[in-house]
């Protein structure tokens, strides 16, 4: 039995594919200004002119590597917001996705990756304080929360702290309930 052929279009974005998860890797691994095109052509085992000619340059193949999807939040009350919102934070501990770690390492070193976490922040942000109780201050709750659990996720993910790191995401969830159910309360 023959195996189908796969179509120009296919292969073409086969490719595509492979050269991002490498630039990912890369990327997550060494950060923007360390990881060279050459680099990500060698892992994806493509030509570096391929990766320019799909990607047009270094920053704009960052810009795709880093794109991230994230879930709305579908909370009733606040307990339910909570548990949402932690459960999101056991997944990060588990492991954050290429693209995310990209960001996170880049950030402070790199404009547009800075500009790019910003705007991802800001989505959260907005997307938190719309599932919040009504407040005059649901935004800046929203902000404590969403920048409260990214603290922990670089603890965890980038630093290594080893409390963070030796610690099972449910008993973080248990001692940070409290926190974030504070900051997600009406206010008191």
């Amino acid at each position: 039995m023959s195996t189908p052929r796969q179509s120009r279009v296919d292969r073409r974005r086969a490719t595509e594919v492979r050269i991002l998860d490498s630039a990912r890797e890369l990327f997550a691994e060494k950060g923007f200004e360390r990881t060279t095109i050459r680099a990500v052509a060698a892992s994806a085992s493509v030509d570096p002119a391929l990766v320019m000619q799909y990607f047009g340059s270094k920053r704009e193949l960052f810009s795709q590597a880093v794109q991230a999807v994230s879930s709305p939040l579908t909370a009733a009350d606040t307990d339910e917001l909570v548990d949402q919102l932690l459960a999101s934070l056991g997944l990060k501990l588990g492991g954050l996705p290429e693209g995310t770690l990209v960001m996170m390492r880049s950030m402070l070193t790199d404009q547009a990756a800075a500009d790019h976490v910003r705007a991802s922040l800001g989505r959260q942000i907005e997307s938190v304080g719309a599932a919040l109780p009504d407040a005059e201050d649901a935004e800046l709750r929203a902000a404590l929360i969403v920048t409260a659990l990214l603290g922990v996720s670089i603890g965890h993910q980038l630093l290594g702290l080893a409390a963070l790191r030796e610690a099972p995401a449910d008993r973080i969830a248990v001692l940070f309930r409290p926190a974030i159910k504070a900051l997600a309360g009406p206010p008191g």
